[in-house]
């Protein structure tokens, strides 16, 4: 009897194993990176859970609008999702959707809000640690970044600016800029990149050429540098129909940003004297409007946060909040770009920042899950995972979404030997039983 028992529940086993054997076979090396094997534990949180992204929900376009900000005038049309890149740019590690980093570096950190993030090292470019890199996400003030750089190219600091009311009526955040006034472009593109001015980039855009003309300008000025993912749909970021960007696409534009000294001055201000404009006359009682000091919405940089270079924040109703910075600590500089995400009690956007730096710069010098691309030559166009995917990329904890990564294939392997092998033994518990 004892031996009838053996054999049947050997018999039992076996035909289980031998379907989860077929189960794992037919997920396939994709099928293992995308259900959980590979993902960097983020740590719990009490208060908020982390989105869930690592089914690639913003592959292809931004998370549903909460408001009307979106809606096309009649007669007109959505644009059209932007192309998605394959293989991804920055290296076939950076098309998974989840948190993609290196084992070795430690846990990322937890209780982040962000649906997309990403840390880097702003001089070597190499990506060390981020989640959903390339999901389509919307910007709001920090594709102001991408605006400072057609400025900076275009513009004379120097040169007066006349306001127009369309600028000093602007939706949301505003500098103060008013009739009669006095601004240079020095000024305004201070007041766009310190308090997020709408006014100062609606100023700008109309000596760029107009908002179409600008806007334009900003998305060849992205597809340069190789930032597939983005679409400026405003000058400022408010939402519009198309806006797009992504945490890898920001931290490129970031770190183009950042290699001309006048930004960098520019961004690391923790205050600024802005101009003021005389009384209006078409407003009983209205006074002088004197110049004022205004302070950057960088709360890290006013907060004093140690080696903080600057950073561009950002929110809308349909962006969340978003955030792109560097900061430079015993000579190494690190890039980090939030997106999508919130302040909750007890972990405000800034502190889920300061632990984002923290990370960047205790990784060592060898960690990398991708690169950030160049903006010059043929490296942003042509198939990153040729360079980006050389012999380091063995040790990486992740994988595309769509193809595997080498730690992926080696999780399967793992398991088929794994189920094979106790087959074998049960097997072989089953011949001894029948003697």
């Amino acid at each position: 009897m004892t031996s009838g028992w053996t054999r049947r529940t050997a018999s039992a086993l076996v035909a289980a194993l031998l379907c989860a054997l077929l189960c794992v076979i037919s997920l396939g090396p994709a099928g293992v990176g995308r259900a959980g094997a590979v993902p960097v534990p983020t740590g719990p949180s009490p208060v908020f859970t982390t989105p869930v992204t690592d089914h690639c929900p913003h592959k292809v376009g931004t998370p549903p609008a909460v408001d009307e900000s979106e809606v096309v005038a009649p007669g007109s049309t959505t644009p059209p999702s932007l192309p998605v890149p394959t293989p991804a740019i920055g290296g076939d590690d950076l098309s998974y959707c989840g948190v993609v980093a290196d084992p070795a570096a430690g846990p990322v950190p937890p209780r982040l809000t962000s649906a997309g993030w990403l840390i880097a090292d702003l001089d070597s470019g190499h990506v060390l640690a981020a989640k959903d890199p390339h999901g389509r996400y919307r910007p709001a003030s920090t594709i102001k970044v991408l605006l400072a750089l057609i400025v900076l190219d275009e513009l004379d600091l120097d040169a007066t600016v006349v306001p127009t009311a369309e600028d000093w009526s602007t939706e949301g955040d505003s500098c103060g800029m008013g009739p009669g006034g006095h601004y240079t472009v020095r000024d305004l593109l201070t007041g766009l990149v310190m308090v997020s001015g709408n006014d100062c980039a609606n100023a700008l855009a109309r000596e760029l050429g107009g908002v179409e003309t600008t806007l334009e300008k900003m998305n060849e000025r992205a597809r340069e540098l190789g930032a597939a993912d983005t679409r400026a749909a405003s000058p400022s970021g408010l939402d519009a129909a198309g806006m797009s960007s992504s945490p890898y696409d920001l931290a490129l534009i970031f770190r183009a940003a950042m290699a001309q000294e006048t930004f960098r001055e520019l961004i690391a201000k923790p205050t600024f004297r802005f101009p003021g404009y005389p009384r209006r006359p078409d407003v009983p009682g209205d006074k002088d409007h004197p110049a004022y000091d205004m302070y950057s919405s960088n709360r890290l940089l006013v907060d004093g946060y140690p080696g903080m270079l600057g950073g561009k924040t950002g929110y809308t109703d349909d962006a969340r909040k978003t955030f792109v910075g560097a900061a430079e600590r015993d000579g190494r500089r690190i890039l980090i770009v939030q997106m999508f995400g919130l302040s909750v009690e007890g972990d405000m956007y800034s502190d889920q920042a300061r632990e984002m730096f923290e990370y960047g710069f205790r990784t060592g010098p060898d960690v990398t899950v991708g690169r950030l691309v160049e903006p010059t030559g043929d490296e942003a166009a042509e198939p990153p995972a040729r360079r980006a995917a050389s012999s380091s990329d063995s040790h990486l904890a992740s994988s595309g979404s769509d193809t595997a990564s080498p730690m992926s294939v080696r999780v399967l392997i793992g398991l088929v030997s794994a189920l094979a092998a106790v087959i074998l033994l049960l097997l072989g518990l089953r011949l001894f039983g029948r003697r």
